[in-house]
C-alpha cells in the first residue's frame, strides 16, 4: 500500500497535531498545554486536543497580544514549510481588521506613555503609592 502525499489523503486530524502543522506552536505538546488552558477554541467552544478538526471549522488561536480567528482549508498531520502550514488555513478579513487595530493601539499607547530611563526615587516613589492610595 502506497502513502499518498496529498492533503485530501488525511481523513481525520487532531486539533494539536493540526495546530502544530500549520505552525502555529512549535512542537505538539506546546499546542496540548494552549488548548488545555483555554487559549485555544473549536468553533467557539473550549475544545480538548484530541479532538478531530474537520475542513470549514472555526478556530481561534490566542498567541501573546494577538487573536487570531482562521477558517480551516485543508488537513494535515506532518509538519511541513511554512509555505504549506499557510495553505492549511485562511484567516478571516474581521481578525486581520482587528489585530492590525490593536497592534496600532499599542504603538500609539507606547509613543503617549515612554518609558523612564531611570528608576523612580525615594520621593518619587513616595508619590506614587500616595496616588494609588488615594484613588
Amino acid at each position: 500500500m502506497a502513502k499518498a502525499n496529498n492533503t485530501e489523503a488525511v481523513a481525520t486530524t487532531r486539533l494539536d497535531k493540526w495546530l502544530w502543522a500549520a505552525r502555529f506552536y512549535k512542537t505538539r505538546a506546546i499546542a496540548k498545554q494552549m488548548i488545555d488552558g483555554g487559549k485555544v477554541f473549536y468553533n467557539g467552544q473550549r475544545s480538548k486536543s484530541g479532538k478531530a478538526v474537520a475542513i470549514g471549522d472555526r478556530i481561534i488561536v490566542r498567541q501573546g497580544y494577538e487573536e487570531k480567528q482562521v477558517i480551516v482549508v485543508a488537513l494535515a498531520d506532518k509538519r511541513r514549510d511554512a509555505t504549506f502550514a499557510q495553505s492549511l488555513y485562511q484567516e478571516t478579513p474581521e481578525s486581520i481588521a482587528t489585530r492590525e487595530k490593536n497592534s496600532l493601539a499599542r504603538k500609539q499607547g507606547i509613543l503617549l506613555n515612554p518609558a523612564s530611563d531611570t528608576k523612580p526615587d525615594k520621593k518619587q516613589r513616595r508619590q506614587i503609592r500616595h496616588l494609588k492610595e488615594r484613588i
